[in-house]
């Protein structure tokens, strides 16, 4: 006879099946702005907050869906009260909200935000994103990341996945406007497979004129 469940093990299965309906219903509705149609898996998470602890400072996150990433975070030591999540789906940052309470989240568009200022002078220590990249035209892309860029600070590093065989920017792009790229790994047992990316700023960039 099997032994009964846990009241944890019950609670975050059901959380599990929760997420991915949540998933599936907005994916339904808007899949170019869900981009899949389950929440990221553990080793994916494992890997786009690999090189993010207490130390790094504040984190802003974009498109954090159901929080597995941003769940990721807080058992990396970062502080709930350090994250900042932008959310541009009603019923996900509904959901943010109230899992993550300590946290700010906006429920906002992540390609507006190049001249927002999150942080103030300091910037924050990193930013991890969730957003479908490959779903929005190129000079959208470009949006996320300069917007992105705008609230990092001076050593500010920014993670984003991708299910694709590069980074979805052309590299021109990013000799352009300064990004350094890193390829950090690939999460094979995500559904599907992704690889992770670091950006930075090259040392250069500012007299780049961009």
């Amino acid at each position: 006879m099997s032994q009964p469940l846990s009241p944890v093990v019950r609670a975050a299965s059901e959380r599990a099946r929760g997420d991915y309906w949540s998933f599936l219903r907005s994916w339904t509705r808007a899949p170019g702005r869900v981009g899949a149609i389950a929440p990221s898996g553990a080793a994916l998470a494992r890997l786009i907050t690999a090189q993010i602890d207490a130390g790094t400072g504040p984190v802003l996150e974009l498109g954090p869906g159901t929080g597995v990433f941003t769940r990721a975070l807080l058992e990396r030591g970062v502080a709930e009260r350090d994250l900042t999540l932008i959310e541009s789906g009603p019923e996900f940052a509904q959901m943010l909200g109230e899992r993550f309470p300590q946290a700010r989240v906006l429920c906002a568009d992540a390609r507006r935000l190049r001249r927002a200022r999150l942080f103030g002078e300091a910037g924050a220590g990193a930013v991890v994103s969730g957003l479908p990249l490959r779903n929005l035209p190129p000079r959208q892309r470009l949006a996320v990341l300069l917007g992105a860029f705008a609230q990092l600070g001076e050593d500010g590093a920014y993670y984003q996945f991708t299910y694709g065989l590069s980074f979805p920017l052309p590299r021109a792009w990013l000799e352009r406007y300064g990004f350094k790229v890193q390829r950090l790994g690939r999460a094979r047992l995500n559904l599907p497979p992704a690889s992770v990316y670091k950006l930075t700023r090259r040392p250069d960039w500012r007299s780049m004129g961009v």
